[in-house]
């Protein structure tokens, strides 16, 4: 079972006229994530898979990107996960709760990427959020096997959404 802790800063809030349940999003980014993942039994299995999702300015992801990664300046999307590539695995089998990571969002770098791209808020954290969940479950852009691997898997996971290849234009 997949449980999402979500904590959505002030200016990620439907008041700021997205009209958006974010808790809804994240679910549904995560979950076709997973589905597109390697371990797409997690989102389904009885034990508790829990990931935690923070939608927060910029000024706090420049913070983190600075301290755990030694950029300093904001970034769309950080992602930190927990679970070693033998807990994915086994991730079907009895035990204790299951904690994927933490994925935490950028809310100006977001909405001016996809006001660049011309595209819906919404559809642009969907596709970090599925790609911060892929970076949890062990995916990664290093090098190109790698990059195309993922953003097949990202454009899959968006297809399940009803969000268009993020990737179409630039190819």
């Amino acid at each position: 079972m997949l449980e999402i802790a979500l904590e959505a800063d002030a200016e990620w809030d439907s008041s700021t006229g997205e009209g958006r349940d974010w808790a809804a999003l994240a679910e549904a980014a995560a979950t076709a994530a997973i589905a597109e993942s390697r371990f797409p039994k997690l989102a389904a299995s009885a034990r508790t898979v829990e990931l935690s999702i923070r939608l927060t300015g910029d000024r706090q992801v420049r913070a983190l990107n600075s301290e755990w990664r030694g950029k300093d300046k904001a970034t769309n999307v950080l992602s930190f996960p927990l679970a070693e590539e033998a807990d994915l695995r086994s991730a079907a089998a009895d035990g204790p709760e299951l904690m994927l990571g933490d994925i935490v969002l950028a809310r100006g770098v977001c909405a001016r990427e996809a006001e660049a791209k011309a595209i819906p808020l919404a559809d642009h954290a969907a596709h970090l959020l599925v790609h911060g969940t892929l970076h949890l479950l062990g995916y990664d852009h290093g090098d190109d096997g790698g990059a195309e691997d993922m953003e097949a898997r990202e454009v899959r996971a968006l297809a399940r959404l009803g969000i268009p290849d993020p990737y179409a234009e630039a190819a």
